[in-house]
């Protein structure tokens, strides 16, 4: 960095210990209070009209908003039958037409298997069998704990 020995304004000798961003190169302390102001305006001014023209260029180049329609609904929509208006049947969370929805009077229970951390599996199965991943193995719990009460 610059770093001059003489203002430029008074011609005095300029002795700083330590110099920083913000001290001004050209000018002693008492020099740099008089023209801060002519120091700062020009990149402020800069800043300011690229910000105005960056808000105006954005506005112009938008995008306008599309018309708001107001209008009542044709009665042709609301003359649908009512066995049309029905929808098949979708089952699941995903919406699959594998899943089916359970029976209240059908027994649901957890699987109850052994898991790698040690504890029994929380899974929720049909009858008394185990989830998918557990086939085969036997549950940790007497069965009369795994069924889920409620269903």
């Amino acid at each position: 960095m610059y770093r001059p020995n003489f203002c430029a304004e008074c011609g005095a000798q300029i002795v700083r210990v330590r110099w920083r961003l913000w001290t001004s190169r050209r000018f002693c302390d008492a020099c740099a209070g008089r023209l801060r102001r002519a120091r700062i305006m020009p990149p402020l001014i800069a800043c300011l009209s690229l910000l105005g023209l960056g808000l105006i260029a954005g506005r112009t180049m938008r995008r306008a908003p599309p018309q708001l329609i107001i209008a009542q609904k044709s009665e042709a929509a609301h003359d649908v039958p009512a066995s049309a208006a029905v929808p098949a049947p979708v089952y699941g969370a995903d919406g699959s037409a594998t899943e089916r929805p359970t029976d209240p009077n059908e027994v649901v229970s957890i699987c109850g298997a052994r898991t790698k951390k040690g504890t029994p599996c929380s899974r929720r199965v049909r009858g008394t069998g185990r989830c998918w991943q557990h086939k085969g193995l036997p549950a940790m719990l007497p069965p009369e704990k795994l069924i889920v009460a409620g269903n």
